[in-house]
């Protein structure tokens, strides 16, 4: 049964997770493994503590899960995102099947079970009944612990008060009681912690300047119950294989699934913040894969040569390297 090592965050500002479109009227719900690390090394760096020349810190992370806990006292529940099926369950009633696809969060009291290959939607089957909006779990959850409200902001582009301030709108994340986000490590977590003593105070998300994404982390740890042996397993992470020899390891079989997503951005170091940062594509959390031989992915450097050339170079590191759970297919 593997064990890993979680950091709970409970935000005690609303939250704001841009997308790779730039919209700000429209938030994502999830930040991911690699952001979370870029986030951390940014920081140890704004700190003076050194960062390998291969950007290793040491440590894997996943990205970012949802958590509810009513209070301090109470229990945790825990999601992890639903493996991204190879076939959809065969269901008669089409009210049920709606609700079975839009599951995207599993409780890891239930997570076993998909893990060890079962299927938790047959027609007869008392999971149905569990379905709340995006998640599945028998825990009393309220309907949206983790809700979004859309407020209005006002850009004013000339400070002299010559132009028109021009409105605009924020999609905000605001979480009930005491849940959150949560993340899970493996490896050497040093610098880890010592970044997140810092990020804490610095924010995760964009708007961290008007006061979002502050928040509060406790640690624990997770023990995730998980077939000894299979054939596939399902990332937790941000996944870049590390060559194409991996890349075809990992998509051999029938039992795989999964998708890609578009990495980049802009450079938010001085005095770079004009450029972007190169673009690679990554494997999105959920997605299945034949279960790889060793560590899984690479790190990789997307300063553009610009940087590279400039008066101030410096790496901009994106860790891929996946945590991953096995799965029998």
């Amino acid at each position: 049964m593997p064990t890993f090592k979680i950091y709970k965050l409970h935000f005690t500002a609303p939250l704001h997770i841009g997308d790779k479109r730039d919209e700000q009227d429209v938030s994502m719900k999830s930040i991911q493994s690699d952001t979370l690390i870029a986030a951390i090394t940014d920081v140890l760096a704004k700190m003076g503590t050194p960062i390998p020349e291969n950007g290793d810190l040491g440590c894997s992370v996943s990205s970012l899960f949802p958590f509810y806990q009513k209070d301090t006292k109470s229990g945790t529940t825990y999601f992890l995102p639903m493996p991204l099926p190879s076939r959809l369950p065969d269901l008669e009633d089409v009210g049920n099947a709606k609700k079975v696809k839009r599951v995207r969060w599993v409780d890891t009291a239930l997570y076993h079970r998909i893990l060890s290959g079962g299927n938790l939607f047959d027609k007869s089957d008392e999971y149905i009944n569990n379905i709340h909006g995006d998640y599945l779990t028998k825990a009393a959850i309220p309907d949206k612990f983790m809700d979004s409200s859309v407020c209005q902001r006002v850009k004013i582009e000339d400070r002299t008060g010559q132009s028109d301030a021009v409105p605009y709108y924020v999609d905000r994340i605001i979480f009930a009681d005491n849940a959150g986000f949560y993340f899970l490590a493996t490896g050497d977590t040093t610098l880890l912690d010592k970044g997140m003593a810092m990020l804490q105070h610095e924010g995760l998300g964009t708007d961290r300047n008007v006061g979002y994404g502050f928040f509060e982390y406790t640690t624990d740890t997770l023990s995730i119950d998980a077939p000894a042996e299979s054939d596939y397993a399902v990332s937790l992470s941000m996944l870049i294989p590390a060559d194409k020899e991996q890349l075809d390891q990992l998509l051999a079989g029938d039992g795989t699934a999964y998708e890609l997503t578009r990495r980049g951005g802009w450079i938010t170091s001085e005095p770079h913040t004009t450029l972007r940062k190169n673009a690679i594509y990554a494997f999105l959390p959920g997605s299945v894969f034949r279960k790889p031989a060793d560590t899984c992915g690479k790190i990789v450097d997307l300063a553009p040569a610009i940087v590279h050339a400039s008066e101030h170079p410096h790496p901009i590191w994106r860790d891929g390297r996946a945590i991953m759970l096995p799965i029998k297919r």
